[in-house]
């Protein structure tokens, strides 16, 4: 069986989506907005030691933490419909329509985390979602991860699982930014979609294709 597996942000949707996820539930309380200046530190860290992982986890853990389940998938819901219908990449849907109709196990792999993540999969008709674990205090938002934040060579080894699980023969990878090329050059047909100058060049010297989606 072939399998498809697309990036999240970037690549489907025109820019990240965690940020603009989180201000939408902070919006729907305002008074939770003074949060954002807990992240002063965690930003000035992550300018010496470029963890995403920690910058990630700081952000969660320090505007949503305490949140409940329910009122999450309400945000995310809303969120992950408004995206799709205005700001998706029209050539990405289509791209994703193409690989369902032609019957391919379709695959939503990214570094977001798993509270909406699976929504877009969801709503965007994908048969499996690999995003980034995040902990939860019984009803309510935690915010720590509790799995390696799946970006870069992490990306890869997901793939790797999977396809080794599934025994697929044919894959196709989609990721728009440097750090996805781990994976789409083990996949047979790897795109770089929409990527800077500097990851079409690594992409051309890996044999990853490149591709402009509007």
């Amino acid at each position: 069986m072939t399998i498809a597996v697309f990036d999240l942000d970037g690549t489907i949707t025109h820019r990240d989506t965690l940020f603009p996820l989180v201000m939408r539930q902070l919006l729907r309380r305002p008074a939770r907005l003074p949060r954002l200046l807990g992240m002063i530190p965690a930003i000035a860290r992550f300018g010496f030691d470029r963890d995403r992982a920690a910058l990630k986890q700081s952000l969660l853990r320090t505007t949503l933490r305490g949140v409940t389940r329910a009122e999450l998938l309400d945000t995310s819901t809303a969120f992950v419909g408004d995206t799709i219908a205005r700001r998706c990449f029209a050539d990405a849907l289509a791209a994703i329509r193409r690989h369902r109709e032609a019957g391919h196990f379709l695959v939503l792999m990214s570094a977001s985390v798993d509270f909406y993540v699976p929504e877009f999969g969801r709503q965007l008709g994908f048969d499996h979602v690999i995003s980034t674990g995040v902990a939860w205090n019984g009803d309510r938002l935690e915010g720590t991860l509790t799995t390696e934040n799946r970006r870069g060579d992490e990306k890869a080894r997901c793939l790797r699982e999977l396809v080794a699980a599934r025994g697929d023969a044919d894959t196709f990878a989609y990721g728009n930014s440097d750090s996805d090329l781990p994976h789409l050059a083990l996949a047979r047909h790897g795109v770089l979609v929409n990527g800077s100058s500097s990851a079409r060049r690594a992409a051309q010297a890996t044999g990853v294709s490149v591709a402009d989606w509007s």
